[in-house]
């Protein structure tokens, strides 16, 4: 199976961006979308032979994921099932044969880490989500996760410290995820020293030009599906958006 995961930064922009193009070429099994900014109707997305799952926002133009899949999931459940962290849009999940499937658009921390707090907890009850998931089969998270994990996985590390997505908390936390949920981060799994692949940069100061970016959008695998993993890129060459896709290639139903 051929997964990818996309920030695309406002689907009703990315269409009239090469979207439309960029599914034709790589036909996935199954594309996730985060950052839709779009109320189901607001649109119609073409994609013949694929099944369609909206979350959005209450917010009108904010946040929002939505699933294509050419399989119909066995199920298919919105948001993390706490009215609190439920009103964003930020979380879909299509259950497989083989595995949950999690397409997630974390909370950014924000300017002057003013969501720090809400993100921390947030972070928490997710884990305990898809811990709560594992207990029946594994679980595939993609999505864009805001956050950048290690000093290879941004381009300037020192100056961003104690920037939203690089904050000692946040960093923390991810690492927590993975160790608590027995999760692989998929393309560290496949390339741990790799520099300079990164998934987003800002749209100031040339930043893609120049390649100084950030690595904050991911595939974390069960442990369980370690031996059916077969690859993971990032597409830093597919434009768009001020993100690109990453995909993970798996063995799997």
């Amino acid at each position: 199976m051929k997964l990818i995961s996309w920030n695309v930064n406002g689907i009703r922009a990315a269409m009239n961006k090469g979207f439309y193009e960029f599914f034709e070429e790589s036909q996935p099994d199954v594309l996730c979308i985060q950052e839709s900014k779009m109320q189901q109707g607001q649109a119609e997305i073409l994609t013949d032979g694929y099944y369609q799952y909206f979350n959005s926002a209450e917010k009108k133009g904010y946040s929002g994921t939505i699933t294509f899949t050419k399989t119909k999931p066995l199920s298919v459940t919105y948001g993390i099932d706490k009215e609190e962290h439920d009103n964003e849009g930020r979380v879909i999940t299509c259950e497989f044969h083989d595995f949950y499937l999690v397409n997630v658009y974390t909370p950014n921390s924000g300017e002057g880490l003013k969501r720090l707090e809400y993100r921390m907890e947030w972070d928490k009850e997710f884990l305990a989500y898809v811990q709560k998931l594992e207990q029946t089969k594994p679980v595939i998270v993609c999505g864009d996760l805001n956050v950048a994990h290690t000093e290879i996985d941004l381009k300037n590390p020192k100056s961003n410290r104690k920037n939203a997505g690089f904050t000692d908390e946040e960093r923390a936390s991810f690492t927590h995820i993975l160790e608590a949920g027995n999760f692989i981060d998929s393309f560290r799994y496949f390339y741990p020293d790799k520099e300079g692949a990164y998934s987003w940069w800002s749209y100031r100061f040339n930043a893609r030009k120049n390649n100084a970016g950030w690595r904050i959008d991911y595939f974390l695998v069960s442990d369980k599906l370690k031996d059916k993993l077969q690859g993971a890129s990032i597409l830093s060459d597919v434009y768009g958006s001020d993100h690109c896709p990453v995909v993970l290639e798996i063995e799997a139903n």
